[in-house]
């Protein structure tokens, strides 16, 4: 039989998928098939599953977790914002269309049936499913056809703990408010909550635990500290990047213009790590710092949209001057199509079709292809002649005179290009600075070592101290019985 356990948040950001992935790992450790999902997933993180097609990289890490292949099955339903009202439509993993807000509300109905068919294979053989519920179930106004959250816990059958984040303040308002809010039928769902990012004496909230009890009657099943490995672990969403601060100086700066549909901003996740590296995500209305010695464009899920609003920013002008000062320049997959000489879109792929000139650093021209390319693959760095693994999920193909210079191999295949000094690169490939042997020899451009931390095994290593904690703060049998039997 199969047991399963839902997580929603009184919030989005409240650390839900760290916890989820936590708790994975924990009944992974106790010898228990424990299996990630997530009805609805709305980000530009994206990752490409075993199996193929697309999934959140919130879901790939969970997989992680749990020691098993990621499948699309995880995550079955993934909206990928496109514009301020507008999402690409991702369901069992292949693109199914583009939805505006209010065309998606009627959507749902059709949806349900994939994430409950989706759902039915992930539980197939599992002991335990650890399910992440997107944003809140108090957002009642949307709760007609939910498919996110209590629309699917009541529909499945799975009880619900609620985690509510103590950091940003109003926690007990939070819960109690959700409480007050909820229809019976939701409220008899939850089984209680976890508080989350407590800092400090844990004692000072017995009263606030006390005031909750008595609004509710909910139990406490923990109360999590601030877990200090989860800063090791992939971010889900993007909102992260607005609450990172400059670290001290180092040897080497390297910045990454935080573009208003970047995606997959993960990619840069290894040089945290690094002792040397200054990583500095450059946020809307600052300037691409003069001192960096390497700038990073991102990837976008809306190239020709973000390229108008880099130059908004005036972060072109920024970074021709970067380029003049001999600085190096990398782009990754959209942000690799930017450097180019245009950008076209003549089907509308990417929304209104349209073409734009790109900033001209590289010697290729872009056009969307309808044929998305999603998909795992084995690598090489033409440049350093080093393995490289990770996974392509774009639209269109470049070409150019410096497409002559290939920045990468894939699955021995030229990808990229390189500017005839060496000075500017390119490629489709996301996943380039894992490789710990690639990024040595980057670095080493800068006079700096580096790559002598093991990212991927790292990554690991956080993911098992994440368990070690929950499972003192809250406990596997808490777990366990908490969790309930589902019909399949």
């Amino acid at each position: 039989m199969t047991r399963a356990l839902m997580f929603q948040g009184t919030g989005s950001d409240v650390g839900k998928t760290v916890l989820v992935a936590g708790f994975c790992r924990l009944a992974a450790n106790h010898g228990l098939k424990v299996r990630p999902f997530k009805p609805q997933n709305m980000s530009n993180n994206a990752a490409v599953a075993d199996d193929g097609g697309e999934i959140g990289r919130a879901q790939w890490l969970q997989a992680l977790a749990c020691r098993v292949p990621a499948s699309v099955h995880m995550n079955p339903v993934l909206l990928k914002p496109q514009s301020e009202t507008g999402s690409q439509v991702v369901v069992q993993g292949k693109v199914t269309g583009h939805a505006r807000g209010r065309d998606y509300q009627k959507l749902k109905p059709q949806l349900m049936v994939a994430v409950m068919d989706s759902f039915a294979r992930v539980a197939d053989g599992a002991d335990l499913v650890l399910v992440e519920g997107a944003g809140s179930p108090a957002e009642i106004n949307l709760r007609s056809g939910d498919i996110a959250n209590m629309g699917f816990a009541t529909a499945a059958g799975v009880p619900v703990v609620l985690v509510g984040d103590i950091d940003r303040g109003g926690v007990i308002a939070s819960i109690v408010g959700t409480h007050t809010i909820l229809p019976d039928a939701d409220r008899a769902m939850i089984a209680g909550y976890l508080i989350n990012k407590f800092r400090g004496d844990v004692s000072l909230f017995d009263d606030g635990i006390s005031a909750i009890d008595g609004f509710t009657g909910w139990p406490c099943l923990g109360v999590i500290p601030w877990l200090k490995a989860a800063a090791r672990l992939p971010a889900e969403d993007s909102v992260a990047l607005e609450r990172l601060v400059q670290g001290p100086a180092r040897a080497l700066k390297i910045a990454v213009p935080v573009l208003s549909r970047i995606a997959n901003f993960d990619d840069f996740d290894p040089f945290k790590a690094e002792p040397d590296v200054d990583l500095v995500f450059v946020r809307p209305g600052e300037r691409l710092p003069e001192d960096a010695g390497l700038v990073i464009l991102p990837g976008s899920k809306s190239t020709i949209s973000d390229l108008a609003d880099f130059r908004r920013q005036g972060w072109d002008r920024d970074l021709q001057a970067h380029y003049r000062r001999g600085g190096r320049i990398i782009g990754i997959c959209g942000g690799y199509q930017m450097l180019g000489r245009i950008v076209s879109d003549p089907l509308g792929l990417e929304g209104e079709g349209e073409a734009a000139e790109g900033l001209g650093l590289l010697d290729i021209e872009t056009e969307m292809a309808p044929e998305k390319t999603v998909r795992n693959i084995k690598a090489r760095s033409a440049e350093h002649d080093v393995a490289l693994s990770g996974y392509e999920i774009h639209l269109g193909v470049s070409r150019g005179p410096d497409s002559a210079r290939p920045m990468t191999l894939l699955d021995g295949r030229p990808d990229g290009a390189i500017s005839p000094d060496g000075k500017i690169s390119g490629t489709y490939l996301h996943g380039l600075f894992d490789s710990d042997a690639y990024r040595a020899k980057l670095l080493a451009e800068f006079g700096i070592r580096g790559g002598e931390t093991n990212f991927r095994a790292d990554v690991d290593a956080a993911l098992d101290e994440v368990a070690a904690e929950l499972d003192r703060l809250v406990g596997f049998d808490r777990l366990m019985s908490t969790s309930a039997l589902i019909g399949r």
